[in-house]
């Protein structure tokens, strides 16, 4: 197929690229290139090269992007929680707004297939009591979760004989990419670990946190791209699966054990009430082809094992390009885009 990514520049994007190129996909990128200072490390076999990539802002999409386009695989809004909660009426303008218009516009260009990738964060507080299934209802926290529940909505209303969207709801992503995130739970104790070599919790980590794989997304993905109309029409999947369940402390001991002699320290009950388990029967089920290849220790390896290669430090770790909110206030601060988040040059 020929497939439209948008966000490909990103944490997910730049990986998902070549993965799918590899399965003989035609990639045509799309990315506002906000991120595109950071560049932790090079793997070619990870990222062989980008294709061709349409520099423009989600919001000024137009009708020829979409063109000629199989399938639109949809990655790029503002990317976390406390992205989302900074300017919460632009969260909203991009999330939501330019995320139903592409739909609108891959519709009437003749798109097939819309791949949208949402969040387990659409759960909010579940107390880690029950799983949650795609049945479940919704409680989102934020500006970030909430507009991921109105873009299924919305996009779900489009769904027609000849428009297939799919909403794959993401455990929260953790494992090493080239444009590298340090803000997500996993690669930031990691991070933590490798550069300070202890662990200072300032909550207790009793709340609970579905993990997945970074590969372990593109898989799901490529999967929704290539499995039959009737496995994934207006489908919601849940990706990931049920051994990566954790509570935060968990994740942190599991960090801590594959860097060794690194101390670890537990605070008070922490102000972010979010806790949920998540249930991943549906995806291994229904989806052909679907497999989860890690877990959590593996990818704490992972990560420990290219922070060692690269020889991080304290500078890299917190450098501003590897924080989604620590880059957009720099672009900002700097003039190079202004307060609606526009490039000015």
């Amino acid at each position: 197929m020929k497939l439209l990514v948008t966000g490909v520049e990103g944490y997910i994007g730049c990986l998902l690229a070549p993965f799918l190129q590899a399965r003989g996909h035609d990639i045509v990128g799309l990315d506002t290139g906000y991120y595109r200072d950071g560049w932790l490390f090079s793997d070619r076999k990870l990222v062989p090269g980008f294709p061709r990539t349409i520099n423009r802002d989600i919001r000024d999409i137009q009708p020829e992007d979409v063109r000629g386009i199989d399938a639109v695989v949809h990655l790029a809004e503002l990317s976390n929680d406390p992205l989302g909660e900074n300017v919460p009426e632009l969260t909203f303008q991009i999330n939501h707004q330019a995320s139903l218009r592409l739909a609108e516009l891959a519709k009437a260009a003749g798109v097939k297939r819309f791949v949208y990738t949402s969040s387990c964060s659409v759960y909010g507080v579940a107390n880690g009591a029950e799983p949650m299934t795609e049945l479940s209802p919704t409680n989102p926290q934020t500006a970030y979760a909430t507009c991921k529940t109105l873009v299924e909505r919305d996009v779900a209303a489009l769904a027609s004989p000849t428009f297939s969207p799919t909403f794959l709801r993401n455990a929260t992503a953790y494992g090493a990419s080239p444009r590298m995130r340090f803000d997500i739970v996993l690669n930031n104790l990691c991070g933590i670990a490798a550069t300070t070599g202890k662990i200072t919790m300032t909550s207790d980590g009793t709340p609970w946190r579905p993990l997945v794989h970074v590969l372990d997304i593109c898989e799901a993905i490529a999967c929704a791209l290539e499995a039959p109309q009737e496995a994934i029409h207006a489908q919601i999947f849940n990706v990931g699966h049920d051994a990566d369940n954790y509570q935060v402390r968990e994740i942190a001991q599991i960090v801590a054990g594959v860097y060794p002699g690194c101390g670890l320290t537990f605070g008070r009950a922490g102000g972010d009430n979010r806790s949920y388990r998540v249930s991943f029967g549906k995806i291994h089920d229904q989806l052909p082809g679907f497999k989860c290849s890690w877990d959590a220790p593996k990818g704490a390896q992972q990560l420990h094992d290219v922070y060692q290669r690269i020889g991080i430090d304290l500078a890299t770790f917190e450098a501003r390009p590897f924080t989604r909110l620590k880059q957009l206030k720099y672009l900002i601060a700097s003039g190079q885009i202004d307060a609606r988040l526009f490039w000015n040059y």
